[in-house]
C-alpha cells in the first residue's frame, strides 16, 4: 500500500454529517495534513476494506501506519500546532481511548440523528464562519464606549481631580510619591505624574477622545486603543474614588481585549484579510462571562436575605444611585412580578452564561438573554457606558455568518491573498490575561486563595493596571434610600439649598435619564448617604471647596444658590426618600416623599484654608 507524502485523512464523501465535520476540522489542519473523500482515493488503498471507510475516517501517515475512528480524528488534529492535548490523553490518560471510540461509533451508527443535533446546535455553520467581521464591529463599540467616556470625563476632570478640584491630583501624587518612593510608579501607573496640572488632566480627556475616534475611524486602531486605555489608566489613578467604579475597570479591561482583536496596522477594514486570534475572541467572551457568572454569585455568597427570599427588585428601583423616572412604574409593579424578575435575573445572569462556552446557537441564544437583561437595566437605571459596555461584548458571541449577508460578503471581498497568521506574542498575552481572570472569579466564588498562589501573586502585580478586574454589583442590596442635602448661609439663620443635576432633591422634579454620561460626584453622594455616621474623606474636601468658591466644583453641581460670593456656613442633612405612590402622584404631582432624618454634617466654615465647626451656630430643628 502506498503512503502519502504526509498524513491523508480519508473520509465518507456521500454522508453530510461527515462532510461538515471534516470542513470544522480542516480549519485547524489545513497545511498539516491532506483531506479527501472515499470515493475518490479509496480505491488506492486495497488494503483496507471499503466498509471500513463507511463505517469511520482513516487517517494514513507517511510512516505507513493508520488509525481509524476517534483515534484517527485525534492524530489528525495533533499535526496541527497546539491541538495535541486529545491525542495525548486518547493515549495516556486510562480509560479515554475505549471511551472516545465507543462514543464515536455510537454517533457513526445514528449519522442521522448526529446530523440533526448538528444543525440544531450550530446551524448551517458546522465549520466555525469566523469573527474577523464580528471583532471588527466589536472594536468600533468599545472606540464609541471610549469616546463617550472621555468626554463625559473632560466636563468632570477639573472639579473631581484639578488644582481647585474636590481631589487634587498633584496632592494626591505628592503624598503617593513621598511614601512608596520610585515604586510609585509601578503601584500608580499614571501619565499624571510627568504633569498633574489642570491642562494635562484636561489634555489627556481630549488625547483620550481623538484616539477613540480614530479607532473607530480604523486609523491604527491597536495603537489608538492602547492610547485611550493609557489615558483613562492615568485619569483613574488620580481621581480616586470617583473613578474606581466596576465599570471603570471594565472599559479599561475592554480596551485590552479590543485591542488584541484588532491588527498593528495603519488603516483597518472590513475587507482587509485579518484573521483575529482565536485566544483573543475567547478572552472577550470570557470577560462577558466573568462579569455576568460574578454578578449572580456575589448576590447569592453575601447572604442577602432580599436576594435569597427574592424580594430585592421591591427595594432596588426606588433605591438604586440615579432612577429614571421608569424606574417609579418598575418600583410599582406588583410583588409577584417583582420576585418572577429576580428569578429570572439569576438565570440570566447565573446560568446562561454557562452556554457562552457551548455550540454555536447555544451561545447566541445566551447572548440575546443577556441583551434583554442589559437592555431592561438601560431602561429602568442610568449606569453611564457600563450596559453599552456589556452589550458590546454580547457581540463577540456572534460569529461571522450572523451578520446580514450584504454586510457579510462585503467584508468577505478581500479574503483572498492568505490571511496572515495572529502573531504568536498576541495569542500568549491573551491567554495569559484569561488565566488571571480565575482569581476575582475565584474570589466570587469564595475559594481560598491558597489553592491559587502562584496566580494570585501575578495577578497582584497587574492589579494596578486594571487589566483584569473584579465585577459583581448590588451584592447587598439597599433597602432605603438616604439623600444628603446641602444648604449654605451666611448669617446662620437663613439657609439656601444647592442643586445637583441628576441625583433625587426636589420631590416635583421628574427624575431623569442620563444617556452615557456618568456624573461622578452625583454617584458618589449615593455612597457617602449608604454610611451617615461617618461623613467621607472626599465629602469634607467638597465641603471645603464650596465654601472656598471653587468653580471647577461648583460646576458640578445643578444649582448655585450663591452666584455672588460663597456663603459663610455649610451643613448637609440627611432625608429618607421613597417613591410617592399612585395616588400622591396624581394629586400633587410629586415623584418622592421625604422625610427628613437629621444632620449628615453640622454647620461648619472655613477657617483660613482648614474646615471646623461652627459652634457659634445652633443645630438645625428637624423640618
Amino acid at each position: 500500500m502506498p503512503s502519502p507524502s504526509r498524513p491523508l485523512l480519508i473520509f465518507d464523501g456521500q454522508c453530510g454529517f461527515c462532510r461538515a465535520w471534516v470542513e470544522r476540522w480542516q480549519g485547524s489542519i489545513r497545511g498539516h495534513v491532506d483531506v479527501a473523500p472515499s470515493q475518490e482515493v479509496g480505491a488506492s488503498y486495497p488494503e483496507i476494506p471499503a466498509a471500513r471507510f463507511a463505517e469511520s475516517v482513516v487517517l494514513l501517515e507517511p510512516d505507513g501506519a493508520i488509525h481509524y475512528g476517534a483515534a484517527a480524528v485525534f492524530r489528525a488534529l495533533a499535526h496541527a500546532p497546539r491541538r495535541g492535548l486529545a491525542w495525548w490523553a486518547y493515549r495516556r490518560i486510562p480509560g479515554v481511548a475505549p471511551l472516545s471510540e465507543t462514543c464515536y461509533r455510537a454517533v457513526a451508527r445514528h449519522r442521522d440523528i448526529a446530523g440533526t443535533l448538528s444543525r440544531l446546535l450550530w446551524g448551517r455553520h458546522v465549520a466555525p464562519p469566523g469573527e474577523r467581521l464580528t471583532a471588527w464591529i466589536f472594536v468600533r463599540l468599545v472606540g464609541v464606549n471610549f469616546l463617550v467616556a472621555f468626554a463625559s470625563l473632560a466636563a468632570q476632570i477639573r472639579g473631581l481631580a484639578g488644582h481647585d478640584g474636590i481631589l487634587p491630583a498633584a496632592e494626591y501624587l505628592g503624598q503617593i510619591g513621598a511614601r512608596m518612593g520610585p515604586i510609585r510608579f509601578l503601584m500608580l501607573p499614571t501619565l499624571a505624574w510627568l504633569n498633574a496640572s489642570d491642562g494635562f488632566l484636561i489634555g489627556l480627556s481630549i488625547a483620550g477622545m481623538l484616539a477613540a475616534a480614530l479607532a473607530i475611524a480604523g486609523l491604527a486602531p491597536r495603537a489608538m486603543l492602547l492610547l485611550a486605555w493609557a489615558s483613562y489608566l492615568s485619569l483613574a489613578g488620580v481621581a480616586g474614588e470617583f473613578l474606581w467604579f466596576q465599570w471603570d475597570g471594565l472599559i479599561l479591561e475592554c480596551g485590552v481585549a479590543a485591542a488584541l482583536l484588532t491588527p498593528w496596522s495603519w488603516r483597518s477594514r472590513p475587507r482587509d484579510p485579518w484573521r483575529p486570534s482565536r485566544a483573543a475572541v475567547w478572552l472577550a467572551r470570557w470577560l462577558l462571562f466573568r462579569l455576568m457568572f460574578s454578578s449572580a454569585v456575589v448576590k447569592l455568597a453575601s447572604h442577602d436575605p432580599t436576594w435569597r427570599n427574592l424580594t430585592a427588585l421591591q427595594y432596588h428601583y426606588e433605591t438604586q444611585p440615579l432612577p429614571p423616572w421608569t424606574a417609579w412604574y418598575a418600583h410599582h409593579l406588583p410583588p409577584a412580578f417583582q420576585s418572577f424578575s429576580a428569578l429570572m435575573m439569576f438565570v440570566i445572569e447565573g446560568l446562561v452564561p454557562l452556554l457562552i462556552f457551548a455550540p454555536r446557537r447555544l451561545r447566541m441564544l445566551a447572548g440575546a438573554a443577556i441583551v434583554f437583561l442589559q437592555g431592561l437595566i438601560l431602561l429602568t437605571g442610568n449606569y453611564g457606558f457600563f450596559n453599552w459596555l456589556s452589550l458590546a461584548l454580547c457581540v463577540m458571541l456572534l460569529d461571522d455568518a450572523a451578520w446580514p449577508r450584504r454586510l457579510a460578503v462585503r467584508a468577505a471581498a478581500g479574503t483572498g491573498g492568505g490571511a496572515p497568521r495572529p502573531r504568536r506574542i498576541t495569542a500568549a498575552f491573551a491567554v495569559a490575561l484569561g488565566v488571571l481572570g480565575i482569581v476575582p472569579l475565584a474570589g466570587a466564588l469564595r475559594a481560598p486563595p491558597a489553592a491559587l498562589r502562584p496566580l494570585t501573586i501575578a495577578y497582584g502585580a497587574l492589579e494596578p493596571f486594571r487589566t483584569v478586574n473584579s465585577y459583581g454589583l448590588f451584592a447587598v442590596m439597599t433597602t432605603r434610600r438616604l439623600e444628603i442635602g446641602l444648604e449654605g448661609s451666611d448669617d446662620g439663620v437663613t439657609w439656601r439649598a444647592y442643586g445637583f443635576r441628576w441625583k433625587p432633591g426636589d420631590p416635583t422634579r421628574r427624575p431623569a435619564f442620563v444617556p452615557g454620561h456618568m456624573p461622578r460626584l452625583d454617584w458618589q453622594m449615593w455612597f457617602a448617604a449608604l454610611d451617615p455616621e461617618h461623613p467621607a474623606y472626599w465629602f469634607l474636601r467638597l465641603a471645603k471647596q464650596i465654601l472656598a468658591g471653587s468653580k471647577p466644583v461648583l460646576g458640578l453641581l445643578g444649582e448655585n444658590p450663591f452666584p455672588a460670593r460663597p456663603p459663610r456656613y455649610l451643613r448637609a442633612s440627611l432625608d429618607l426618600y421613597h417613591f410617592s405612590d399612585a395616588a400622591t402622584r396624581r394629586a400633587s404631582g410629586v415623584w418622592w416623599t421625604r422625610e427628613p432624618m437629621g444632620a449628615y454634617l453640622p454647620p461648619v466654615r472655613l477657617e483660613g484654608d482648614r474646615l471646623v465647626l461652627a459652634t457659634e451656630i445652633a443645630p438645625a430643628p428637624a423640618r
